[in-house]
């Protein structure tokens, strides 16, 4: 059985066919999915997904693109659904994007310090995104404590040695589609080094679909290709890394 730890099965892509997206999800083994609510937009109808499906988790946040429009009022209002929501099973995703560069990076960092401080107020895990900013993004996990709530480094780009410290804060490293990818040495050399007990697996659809549907919209099921690359680096079964990566999502997300 296959967890898909972040996903945005919400997205306008998915207007046309999300009921049956849903189904094949199921059909392909998908047990478990995290959906993850980034901004105000967002954040509604992925915790209507949860409500509609079973198998459908939340994660709420504020994405480091749009922390310019941050305001207290939303942290209260991520804050309230952390605490009141029973599918709400962390906070983000949450960070810095130095790639993009949508808001000042003063903001994204003050934002980013807000949300690992309401985590910590809530007892849930963050869910981490970096884009080009790994050096400031572990600096700050550690100068705020984030070792106390733990959680995942969402389609890790970085290193081994970044992945190390991350490692060293609790922290589970989640891969996505690009593992799948021919030329993709960094991500394969990085997933041979973490643990098997700290390897998470994700779609982050619709976006970074995986080979052999690249260039294509990426949706849940494809999430088996993402554990086929990764049984292959690690050598190991096919079925030892859908087992071990299931266990894994349930643990940092406190599902039993």
């Amino acid at each position: 059985m296959l967890f898909d730890t972040h996903t945005h099965l919400n997205d306008k892509a998915f207007d046309e066919d999300r009921q049956q997206v849903m189904q094949r999800a199921q059909e392909e083994g998908v047990s478990l999915l995290v959906n993850v609510g980034f901004n105000r937009e967002t954040i509604p109808p992925t915790l209507q997904l949860a409500e509609t499906y079973d198998f459908v988790y939340a994660a709420v946040g504020w994405h480091p693109q749009d922390a310019s429009d941050f305001t207290q009022e939303h942290l209260s209002w991520i804050e309230e659904l952390a605490c009141t929501h029973p599918k709400v099973v962390a906070i983000g995703e949450m960070g810095l994007d130095y790639y993009w560069d949508n808001a000042p990076r003063d903001v994204q960092k003050d934002v980013f310090r807000q949300q690992i401080a309401l985590a910590k107020r809530v007892k849930k895990p963050i869910i981490i995104h970096d884009r080009d900013a790994h050096r400031d993004v572990v600096d700050i996990l550690k100068e705020e404590g984030a070792d106390q709530v733990g959680g995942i480094m969402h389609c890790f780009g970085g290193s081994v040695e970044i992945a190390q410290e991350c490692l060293d804060l609790g922290f589970y490293i989640s891969f996505g589609g690009p593992l799948t990818f021919k030329n993709a040495k960094k991500p394969k050399e990085v997933a041979k080094y973490i643990p098997l007990d700290r390897l998470l697996i994700e779609t982050d659809s619709p976006y970074l679909t995986p080979h052999p549907y690249r260039g294509k919209r990426n949706e849940s099921s494809y999430v088996k290709h993402v554990a086929q690359s990764m049984a292959e680096i690690k050598e190991v079964s096919y079925e030892e890394i859908c087992r071990i990566t299931l266990e894994n999502g349930k643990r940092v997300f406190g599902l039993s």
